[in-house]
């Protein structure tokens, strides 16, 4: 094994993360990438160089390389958001959602529909609940609070 340099560590959440480090080699060097999965490794993989590499970052080809190993070409996507410094494709559904709670603003016609529309919508996504007296405040209230979930949920 060459010598070894520049180790880098990401983690993608409380169960998985990545560490790389390039070694040098009789020709050129590579890039070693091992997955872990709550401290046991679970992947390895490696890309070799003779030359300069044309990446976005360090370790870019093989932390992706790793990933779509371990995960497949679809799970891995949002690890790779993660590593590439993007945000959770994940999160583009509660864009979405956010989106069709406001149409309750056109479709409604008066503040209750328009509230009770816009709770319809929200109520079904995890980790919302909605307190039990909720149904029991004033309009302009239960506007304001719905309102300011949707706004979390655009990402505004």
């Amino acid at each position: 094994m060459g010598k070894q340099n520049g180790l880098r560590v990401i983690s993608f959440d409380s169960e998985y993360s990545v560490c790389c480090w390039s070694e040098k080699t009789r020709y050129g060097f590579r890039h070693l990438a091992t997955l872990t999965k709550s401290g046991l490794d679970v992947c390895r993989d490696k890309a070799c160089y003779y030359n300069r590499t044309w990446e976005c970052y360090e370790y870019h080809s093989v932390i992706h390389g790793v990933l779509k190993k371990y995960f497949g070409d679809e799970g891995a996507k949002k690890y790779i958001a993660v590593a590439d410094g993007k945000p959770d494709p994940s999160l583009e559904s509660f864009k979405t959602v956010s989106a069709v709670a406001m149409l309750g603003e056109i479709f409604g016609t008066t503040q209750k529909e328009k509230n009770d529309w816009k709770k319809r919508m929200l109520k079904h996504l995890p980790g919302l609940d909605f307190p039990e007296n909720f149904d029991g405040l004033p309009e302009a209230e239960k506007s304001a609070r719905l309102d300011k979930v949707i706004k979390v949920l655009k990402g505004k």
